[in-house]
């Protein structure tokens, strides 16, 4: 790749420029270290089929909270009433990916069933059913004009997806890698978005022109979760190799590692809106403060597999789900 080709347009640089303050509100590292427990919810799905495989918190609303299970449904749970506001059925196997909708009643699901449902949270029913791929949906995310879903599938392919209509609007396939793909993030600008692969590779993309701008090798084994930082500088990125490298995205280079336990698994990785907090669920739930990639927080209350880790509001509490299907709530 010509490294004088810019990987970001004027628009993000300018974003970039305009620095995000981190708000005043935001919890300080030394509450933050304090969190503990306060809530486990163990009802939310089948206890035959245990399992929550998938987590999302809604961004306008973080007491907003969504679930996919391994017995098929998509919850919708509201954490201040402790209420299941939805329960949705559809897919015909497990649910890996939900996505909430910022401003609308909006949800969205993938599954290993080839398909990503979009739902209607007051109705309770599915109002598109996206068939974007040939193999199971692997990864999921929406664009920052909430107007188009990017998914990623071990197809090999990477789609568009309009939310209106469901229909699929472009899909790529990077020819010269031929793997199936494990996951996919956009970048907050919406410019760019990265997917990772079964052989180890993170790949960023251009949106508009479909094109591959930039690649990140290091890592061994599937690549299981990719984040970017809200200030859009950051990615870091988790594999089965037991590490979370992170990249400084105008350097495109790898400037931290950060060695995990051997065996250590990493299931989900996401920043807090402001870019302050990393969070990384898997063996256990661990939360770094960024620049000095310290680790301020470690949860080991799961007794399974940790699958998603979130962060509410001004990270006022901390989400988590895992295998043991429980959704679990941290804070003071």
């Amino acid at each position: 790749m010509p490294r004088e080709r810019p990987m970001f347009t004027s628009r993000t640089v300018f974003l970039l420029q305009r620095g995000k303050t981190v708000p005043e509100e935001l919890v300080k590292p030394e509450e933050l270290s304090k969190y503990r427990q306060v809530a486990s919810h163990v009802g939310l799905h089948s206890a035959s089929i245990p399992g929550i495989l998938a987590l999302d918190l809604c961004p306008s609303d973080t007491n907003k909270i969504l679930t996919g299970g391994a017995d098929k449904n998509v919850i919708v749970f509201d954490k201040s009433s402790e209420q299941i506001l939805a329960t949705l059925k559809g897919h015909s196997k497990k649910v890996t990916s939900v996505v909430f909708h910022p401003s609308q009643d909006l949800v969205f699901s993938a599954s290993p069933d080839a398909t990503i449902r979009i739902w209607s949270v007051p109705n309770a029913s599915c109002v598109q059913v996206v068939r974007a791929h040939e193999g199971s949906v692997t990864g999921l995310s929406l664009h920052a004009t909430g107007d188009y879903l990017l998914s990623s599938s071990d197809d090999q392919y990477w789609a568009f997806s309009d939310i209106q209509t469901g229909r699929v609007l472009t899909k790529v396939t990077d020819e010269s890698s031929g793997c199936a793909l494990t996951c996919a993030q956009f970048h907050p600008d919406g410019l760019i978005f990265g997917t990772g692969t079964m052989d180890s590779q993170i790949k960023i993309w251009d949106l508009k022109e479909r094109t591959n701008v930039a690649n990140f090798p290091g890592h061994s084994g599937p690549i299981t979760s990719i984040a970017f930082s809200e200030n859009g500088y950051y990615l870091a990125t988790a594999a089965d190799d037991s590490s979370v490298k992170l990249w400084d995205l105008r350097k495109l280079k790898n400037f931290k590692t950060l060695q995990l336990d051997n065996n250590f698994e990493v299931k989900s990785l996401i920043f807090d809106q402001s870019g302050t907090y990393l969070a990384l669920g898997g063996t256990d739930v661990q939360i770094y403060i960024c620049k000095q990639w310290t680790e301020i927080l470690h949860f080991t209350e799961h007794s399974g597999l940790t699958t998603g880790v979130a962060f509410g509001h001004h990270a006022k509490f901390i989400a988590s789900t895992g295998m043991d299907r429980s959704l679990k709530f941290y804070s003071l």
